[in-house]
């Protein structure tokens, strides 16, 4: 439970550590020029909205807002996803294009976990049941045994007819 809260803490300082984690990277990797338009232009907007929204999404689930934790899912998910984006900071020539490509698609299909989780966790599903011809309704309560009847005491005020 420790490492989901702490991924649940992580989410909203990783939309401003992973863009300047990318900056970062480009200094001390000597990348060049186009690298520096990439990241000034398309990593660091992109990585920082991408993570903001991701991170709503997370936000939105009930549970994870009443459990202040995120889902296992989740913790992979974005695990997979920072990890990629970090190691797209070391502007390695041999690897660079493929972990890019990877880390888009890995962004995307978190995108795609997140709004399952959130779906199927907000859809009326578990309280709605169907009859075999189709027809949705929802099940009376069980038969469970009705509390005694309380003894009800009614007070009257006896009002007195006003004066002339």
């Amino acid at each position: 439970m420790w490492l989901r809260r702490a991924f649940f803490g992580w989410l909203i300082p990783a939309a401003f550590l992973l863009p300047l984690w990318l900056l970062v990277g480009w200094a001390v990797f000597n990348a060049g020029g186009w690298a520096f338009l990439w990241v000034l232009f398309l990593a660091i907007p992109g990585v920082f909205l991408w993570q903001l929204l991701l991170t709503l999404l997370v936000r939105a689930r009930g549970t994870v807002r009443a459990h202040r934790a995120v889902s296992w899912w989740d913790a992979l998910g974005f695990t997979v996803w920072h990890l990629l984006v970090i190691s797209l900071g070391f502007f390695a020539e041999a690897w660079w294009a493929p972990v890019m490509v990877v880390a888009i698609l890995a962004g995307v299909g978190l995108f795609w976990l997140e709004l399952w989780q959130l779906w199927s966790e907000a859809r009326p599903s578990r309280f709605v049941l169907r009859a075999s011809e189709g027809v949705a309704y929802i099940p009376a309560p069980s038969d469970a045994p009705e509390a005694p009847p309380r003894e009800v005491i009614v007070i009257t005020e006896k009002q007195t007819p006003p004066a002339n």
